[in-house]
C-alpha cells in the first residue's frame, strides 16, 4: 500500500529545507495508521510513503545532488553491486542534503519512528556507514541481500532502513524497482518504482532480502539517485529474531547464473568464513573492509 502526504505551498524565495515541521506534524497525526500498514506489510514490515518531502524542498536536494562525474563518489568494486556510487563523508554532502538527514536523524523523527514502526530506542547513524548518497548508473544493479546486521562501530543492532528517492520523470521501462522478496527466496512479492520523492522505510530482520537485481535501463547520463539512512538499537527482541554477526549477505534468484566471483565475494560475507576466524582477526577485516568503503576519494 502506498501512502501519499499532502503539504502546503511554501512561500517563493528560499527554502529551507530544515523546516520540515509540517511534514513531521503531519506524519505524527497518521502514526497510528501508519502504523498499521507498516506492521501487517508483507512479506516484512515497510511502507511506502508518496511526496514524502514538500515539493519546494524536494526540487533543491534533487537540484544539488552531486553528479556521478563529481570527484567525490566512491565506486563499489563488487559485480554485486555494479556501478554503484555511494557518497557517506558529510564533509563532502551539500549543505541542503546535509540539513535533511540532520533532521531524519532528530531526536523528533526518530519519536514518530518508534510510533510508525514498534521498535523503541532507535539510534540514528550519524556518520552514515553504508548509507548517506547512493546513485546507480545505467546497467547497474543491487543484487538481492539481507543488510549487515551490527553497525562495525558500535556493534549496535541494525533495525531500519529509510530511502528517499530523488528520480524526476522516471519511466517503468527504466526499471531500478526495489524489490522485496520472500524468506526462502523463491518470488518477488513487492516491485516498488523509484520515483521522484518516493520514501520506502522498511525493517531489517534476519529475512528481509531487497535490492534491485535487474540491470538499470534508464538512458545514458541518466541515474537511479536515492538518500540512504539506517537506525539502531541496542539488542532486539526475542521475536524480531535473533541474528549472529555477519556482514551483507546476498542471494541468488532461482534461474539466476551461477558467478565464480559473486560466490567468493558471498561466502567471503557469509558465516563460514567468521566461524573460520580468529574473532580478532575477523572484527579487524570487517572494520577494515568498512573503512575501505568509507575513504574519502583522492
Amino acid at each position: 500500500m502506498t501512502l501519499s502526504l499532502s503539504h502546503e505551498k511554501l512561500a517563493d524565495g528560499p527554502v529551507h529545507v530544515w523546516s520540515l515541521h509540517e511534514t513531521f506534524e503531519q506524519l505524527g497525526r497518521k502514526s497510528k495508521e501508519l502504523a498499521e500498514v507498516y506492521q501487517k506489510a508483507m512479506p516484512f514490515p515497510f511502507i511506502v510513503l508518496d511526496d514524502f518531502l514538500p515539493s519546494a524542498v524536494a526540487e533543491q536536494i534533487e537540484h544539488c545532488f552531486p553528479p556521478p562525474t563529481a570527484d567525490v563518489w566512491h565506486r563499489f568494486p563488487t559485480r554485486d553491486q555494479h556501478n554503484k556510487l555511494e557518497l557517506s563523508h558529510e564533509c563532502l554532502l551539500p549543505h541542503s542534503i546535509r540539513q535533511l538527514i540532520h533532521e531524519l536523524n532528530s531526536g523528533w523523527f526518530l519519536d514518530i519512528l518508534e510510533q510508525i514502526t514498534g521498535i523503541a530506542n532507535l539510534v540514528a547513524d550519524t556518520k552514515l556507514v553504508g548509507g548517506g548518497l547512493h546513485q546507480i548508473l545505467p546497467g547497474g544493479r543491487l543484487d538481492l541481500h539481507v543488510d549487515y546486521s551490527h553497525h562495525p562501530g558500535n556493534r549496535l543492532n541494525r533495525r531500519l532502513n529509510l530511502i528517499l528517492y530523488l528520480n524526476k520523470h522516471w519511466k517503468e521501462e527504466y526499471g531500478g524497482h526495489f524489490q522485496l522478496w520472500d524468506r526462502a527466496m523463491t518470488h518477488c512479492e513487492h516491485r516498488i518504482l523509484p520515483i521522484f520523492n518516493r520514501c520506502v522505510i522498511f525493517s531489517t530482520t534476519p529475512y528481509s532480502y531487497h535490492g534491485h537485481p535487474d540491470l538499470l535501463t534508464c538512458p545514458p547520463g541518466n541515474s537511479r539517485k536515492s538518500i540512504a539512512l539506517y537506525y539502531y538499537s541496542n539488542g532486539r527482541p526475542e521475536e524480531a529474531g535473533e541474528i549472529i554477526e555477519h556482514n551483507t549477505l546476498f542471494r541468488r534468484r532461482p534461474g539466476d547464473p551461477f558467478s565464480p566471483s559473486n560466490a567468493l565475494m558471498r561466502l567471503a560475507s557469509g558465516n563460514l568464513v567468521r566461524d573460520l576466524m580468529p574473532p580478532l582477526f575477523y572484527r579487524w577485516l570487517r572494520n577494515a573492509w568498512h573503512h575501505h568503503l568509507r575513504r574519502k576519494p583522492s
